[in-house]
């Protein structure tokens, strides 16, 4: 093999590996910062994951979640313009790695970790309850199973102040044991999962240099 083929080849082969390494890096962020989590096996694309919206035609990142014409559908469309990168399906990846993040953060008392993503009514909910585990000497072994549903089930956005909100409905199994402070099972059993099941509200302001959705609001 002559070297100016080989010098070719070797330069094809680093310009793949830098491609598919950003790729790799930009894919876990999704404006959900903690990137402590593993990065999770790539989803299977949406059939129609690549469709160029063309003449108004339906923009089906937007209508694969969400009826066309309903309200979430235009609130998303808004959030959309407001900011041209942001997309539903990438939103709902970044919030599926959220929703195990702080749930297994919240399980093992790391409250502080995840101020940046809480609002202020969520982070003292959290705050309380793990103080309250605290004081009856209560301890966690929490393992993460999977999440088997991630729905988008609300979006909502305010046009005056670029801020979006969009509620996901989470359905995840985990192992989680509470022991008292002798070591004693009060609740859960080991090596059996339990389904749970969760509405969150994230918020963030579109356009905005911060990247991070807040987690506002939960419930069952």
């Amino acid at each position: 093999m002559n070297s100016p083929l080989l010098q070719l080849l070797v330069l094809a082969g680093i310009a793949i590996f830098l491609i598919l390494r950003l790729k790799s890096v930009l894919g876990t962020r999704d404006g959900f910062e903690p990137s402590k989590q593993p990065t999770p096996s790539t989803p299977t694309p949406s059939r129609r994951q690549d469709f160029e919206v063309i003449d108004g035609g339906p923009d089906y990142d937007i209508t694969d979640h969400v009826p066309e014409g309903s309200d979430d559908a235009q609130a998303l469309a808004d959030m959309k313009r407001a900011e041209s990168s942001f997309a539903v399906g990438e939103f709902l990846q970044g919030a599926k790695q959220a929703y195990e993040w702080i749930l297994m953060s919240f399980e093992r008392g790391q409250v502080d970790e995840m101020r940046p993503f809480l609002g202020d009514d969520v982070f003292e909910a959290f705050t309380g309850v793990v103080e309250s585990r605290a004081q009856q000497g209560l301890s966690i072994e929490a393992e993460f199973v999977g999440v088997r549903e991630t729905t988008l089930t609300a979006a909502r956005f305010d046009n005056a102040t670029n801020r979006a909100e969009i509620t996901v409905r989470f359905i995840g199994e985990l192992i989680s044991v509470v022991r008292d402070q002798n070591g004693e099972i009060v609740e859960g059993e080991p090596g059996k999962p339990k389904k749970q099941k969760d509405v969150w509200t994230f918020e963030r302001v579109m356009g905005s240099d911060d990247p991070n959705w807040r987690l506002v609001a939960t419930d069952e």
